[in-house]
């Protein structure tokens, strides 16, 4: 190769170069700014503090009752947040685990499906979304931006809850070795690892709610609508998950596995029901993110 052409060569990498990092700014900003939208939004802060507020609640309650009520509850199955309250008296630690599980009921879910719903209803129905997807990219790397940034509001309301547990336990109960459900005692630094990974685990079944809402988000132009839809099927799916007589279509549920954290406190760690929750999120996450993008892309932006 000539000097002539090494010089055009060198000249060509560099011109992708800079055109490739100028794309890396753009998106870093596009979602940064989006982040910014929904996490100083009034209405989303005060929806944090609301998920904040109730593992203290909790831990308040029952540190009240706990005087009359010694025993704190009896024993619980697999994925019953009755199986956590003999050992709370014991160690706070357990109010995370409490908090986790009755707010995936119904808060944890409507937290996420508040801001996937919105994500691309809000935007139609405010007239701003053909002024977004007037930016370069297009449609994917909008639909990319806004699923990250539900998972990130997701993970925040799920990580609240576990500190606002954690930090109410260590206050309000004795703290000390974590002794497991299944009967093994492990240090207070082991417990807290089990804490967070229960806390991520319950993370990655967000993720897929987000993706469920947002699929249905690009179905209309009504947030509330969208945020309705989302509620409507998770509710239905904990109640046919509750009936024995749909216990073969159960692991497909989107809600099945959620509780399954539970795995993570015994010893050893129930390995394959935990790859089969991991799995069933992933798989929810990628379907709907997938009808999402089918939808988004063909449809025509009216709004």
């Amino acid at each position: 190769m000539s000097s002539a052409e090494l010089v055009v060569t060198t000249a060509e990498e560099q011109a992708e170069a800079v055109e490739t990092a100028g794309i890396v700014r753009g998106n870093l900003r596009f979602f940064l700014n989006e982040l910014r939208l929904v996490f100083f939004r009034r209405r989303n802060q005060l929806l944090l503090v609301v998920v904040a507020l109730f593992p203290l609640l909790i831990g308040i309650g029952l540190k009240v009752s706990a005087p009359g009520n010694g025993r704190g509850g009896g024993g619980g199955g697999p994925g019953s947040s009755a199986a956590f309250f003999n050992q709370l008296a014991g160690n706070g630690v357990f109010l995370t685990f409490i908090a986790l599980t009755l707010l995936l009921i119904l808060v944890l879910p409507l937290a996420v499906s508040v801001i996937s719903g919105d994500s691309v209803a809000g935007e139609a129905g405010y007239g701003t979304l053909r002024y977004l997807l007037a930016v370069p990219a297009g449609r994917t790397r909008l639909l990319i931006v806004k699923y990250l940034v539900i998972v990130a509001f997701g993970t925040a309301a799920t990580f609240i809850v576990s500190v606002v547990g954690l930090l109410a336990g260590v206050a309000l109960f004795p703290v000390g070795p974590v002794t497991l459900l299944s009967g093994t005692t492990v240090s207070l630094g082991a417990g807290l690892v089990r804490v967070l990974l229960v806390t991520l685990y319950l993370c990655v079944a967000m993720a897929a709610v987000g993706a469920i809402g947002l699929a249905i988000s690009t179905f209309t132009e009504h947030a509330i609508g969208a945020i309705a839809a989302v509620m409507v099927l998770i509710v239905a799916s904990e109640v046919v998950d509750q009936i024995p007589q749909f216990a073969s279509i159960a692991p497909y549920l989107p809600t099945h596995w959620w509780n399954m954290f539970d795995s993570l406190l015994r010893t050893p760690v129930d390995t394959p029901t935990l790859e089969h929750g991991l799995l069933s999120f992933v798989v929810y996450a990628a379907l709907f993110w997938l009808i999402a993008w089918a939808r988004f892309t063909s449809g025509d932006v009216t709004s």
